[in-house]
């Protein structure tokens, strides 16, 4: 019996070692999962400063800020599936992690599970990068200095 111990902690080890690349991962992740939610907070700060001044405005002004506050609108709505696709890639890892330590705590052949489910979380993730490109090139987009403004003489 004394010889298994160091055999099943070999095995821990090994396991261990296994996981490391996936639990990276999960460090990755939460970094990214970090720069999409900061990026929200600004955005949703934007549209609640646009709001009063669409209420209290009239005419052409009134338009620009309608245009804005639907363009924050859409930025909202894709950060926030790139935060959802994020955050289901990482649960995905966490069941690569799980499953990887199952399969070889109680000997069970789960390679197959374990690869879709780190092909799922891989697509997960670049789907939520994708998104994330689009929006970032929305903003882009969409920032503009008015004709008016650079053209303004101080008075």
């Amino acid at each position: 019996m004394p010889e298994a111990l160091p055999s099943s902690v070999t095995e821990v080890a090994h396991i261990v070692q296994l996981t490391l690349a996936p639990v990276f991962l999960l460090a990755g992740i939460g970094a990214f999962l970090n720069a999409c939610t900061s990026r929200l907070a600004r955005i949703v700060d934007r549209g609640r400063t646009l709001e009063p001044l669409i209420l209290n405005s009239r005419g052409h002004e009134h338009e620009r800020h309608l245009r804005e506050i639907r363009v924050i609108d859409r930025r909202m709505s894709l950060v926030s599936w790139a935060i959802f696709l994020s955050v289901f890639s990482a649960v995905l890892i966490c069941a690569v992690v799980v499953l990887q330590f199952a399969g070889a705590l109680i000997h069970l052949q789960l390679g197959t599970a374990i690869a879709l489910l780190f092909i799922a979380s891989m697509l997960c993730i670049a789907a939520g990068f994708f998104i994330f490109l689009i929006e970032t090139r929305m903003a882009a987009r969409n920032v503009r200095i008015r004709s008016e403004l650079l053209e303004h003489e101080p008075r």
